[in-house]
């Protein structure tokens, strides 16, 4: 009988603080940015240069703690870990080993096969290093420092998941909780959110995990094909009596294989050492009570105010929460025309139909809760019809145009003149003899067919509900 393997995932998840200047310094965090230009002597690891600590990060590593459940190290510091990188100015990390700010907490992740809690074994707060850019045409390595300094958590599960599929769950979980409280828009393009997969399988059953291997990947769709590719490459090894090498390998999404890049370091390959250039962290009840208290409200509370307050059904609420984007968006539109439940049909079906055709995330939506609010009204007024709503709101994603605006320049009112409707449909009924004596035979479908050719004789834009009346009325 073929053995059984059962797959161990533990996972270091990297994020990216949303503060406006780095950890240790004054300089700016936007993404992007002409290389070396938000840089300063302590980013760029000058000699004589010292780190003050920004209190913002340790607000956020705070109010990540307290949403994952983990309880706050009250007494913390930060440690020197030495390594020699190019994009590593210093020759050193500025991190936390031996006290980092969160510890023993968890999550709860649902996936098909129910629901689970997931440990995290701790967050610490660290330094981001800068990025090596290689030119291959020149054959050259390039290093742009902007990234240096920019404050990171660490957050490290426990190596408590056994599929993909609870790693992505657990990784959702995450984004949303971070994304909920502000501390990080956790862009998996812009690397804000990056994740490092420790992988190992061992035989149903067995006590003792196996070897285990790192890959550090920023896409969930990445990950995912990884998990997979990763457990049937060590599964392979076994099978052929072989070992497992604990080392660091990077996947290739295109070739959907991995390769080695080092091996493993240990901790004490880093010669950790408590950092002398900054004094310890006391975080006193008082702080911790005004970070809860600061605290905005989560998925869960929003999951329940808005059946209540808004009256919307469990599963929207539960697509519209899913996302803070989303859940903005339906608040500030809700607020503005006092409609919740056609503010969440649009966000459900079309908004997240053109998401889907363009490739995008809720992130990336562009347009302003004012717009969406105004087609709402002209939509809901009759002022134009649904089809032209659609057409207007394709453009409102797109630009982000004010819709009052385009239907009066285009001229895509609703038209609710009588007697112009009146003569278009004597003209219709004269075109289409037929269809007259089908429906008096008893073919109820053949108003459906009259209406239709009414409404484009009309350019879509007529009072649906008065071409059926002045039809009937006629026929």
């Amino acid at each position: 009988m073929a053995k059984q393997y059962e797959t161990v995932i533990g996972l270091e998840v990297h994020v990216e603080l949303a503060t406006k200047t780095k950890i240790f310094c004054g300089c700016s965090t936007a993404f992007g940015g002409a290389p070396n230009t938000h840089t300063c002597p302590v980013c760029t690891g000058m000699p004589g240069s010292l780190p003050v600590l920004n209190r913002q990060v340790v607000e956020y590593a705070m109010a990540v703690g307290i949403a994952t459940n983990c309880s706050i190290t009250q007494y913390c510091k930060f440690d020197r870990k030495n390594y020699f990188y190019p994009d590593n100015p210093q020759n050193y990390q500025i991190s936390q080993l031996y006290l980092p700010i969160c510890r023993n907490g968890g999550v709860e992740i649902e996936t098909a096969a129910g629901k689970k809690i997931i440990g995290i074994h701790e967050i610490h707060m660290e330094e981001d290093a800068g990025k090596l850019v290689h030119d291959e045409w020149e054959d050259v390595s390039i290093v742009d420092y902007n990234r240096s300094g920019v404050p990171l958590i660490e957050i490290v599960s426990e190596p408590d998941m056994r599929s993909a599929e609870e790693v992505i769950a657990y990784l959702e979980k995450l984004r949303m909780i971070i994304q909920y409280l502000g501390a990080s828009d956790c862009k998996l393009n812009e690397g804000s959110m990056r994740a490092d997969v420790n992988l190992s399988v061992r035989e149903a059953g067995a006590k003792k995990f196996g070897t285990r291997t790192e890959m550090n990947l920023n896409s969930f769709k990445a990950i995912a094909r990884a998990i997979e590719g990763e457990r049937a490459r060590q599964i392979e090894l076994l099978e052929a009596g072989k070992k497992i090498v604990q080392e660091t390998r990077r996947w290739d999404d295109n070739k959907e294989s991995s390769h080695a890049m080092r091996s493993k370091e240990d901790a004490q390959d880093y010669r950790y050492f408590p950092e002398p250039d900054l004094v310890p962290i006391v975080i006193s009840d008082e702080w911790i009570a005004k970070v809860k208290a600061n605290q905005p409200e989560l998925r869960t509370e929003k999951l329940e105010r808005y059946q209540r307050e808004f009256d919307l059904p469990k599963y929207d609420a539960e697509i519209i929460t899913g996302h803070k984007k989303f859940a903005d968006l339906f608040e500030a539109a809700t607020e503005l025309c006092g409609k919740p439940k056609k503010v969440s049909n649009w966000i459900m079906v079309e908004t997240m139909r053109l998401l889907k055709e363009n490739n995008m995330d809720p992130e990336d939506i562009r347009f302003s809760p004012v717009n969406l609010a105004k087609l709402i009204n002209l939509a809901d007024s009759g002022s134009i019809t649904n089809t032209v709503a659609k057409e207007v709101f394709e453009l409102i994603f797109k630009d982000d145009i004010d819709p009052e605006k385009y239907v009066e320049e285009k001229g895509l009112k609703t038209v609710n003149d009588e007697g112009a409707l009146r003569e278009t449909v004597q003209k219709i009924l004269a075109e289409n003899p037929q269809s007259v004596e089908d429906y008096h035979n008893g073919k109820e479908k053949a108003i459906g067919f009259l209406v239709g050719q009414t409404m484009k004789a009309m350019k879509g834009k007529a009072n649906p509900a008065l071409v059926n009346q002045i039809l009937k009325e006629l026929l």
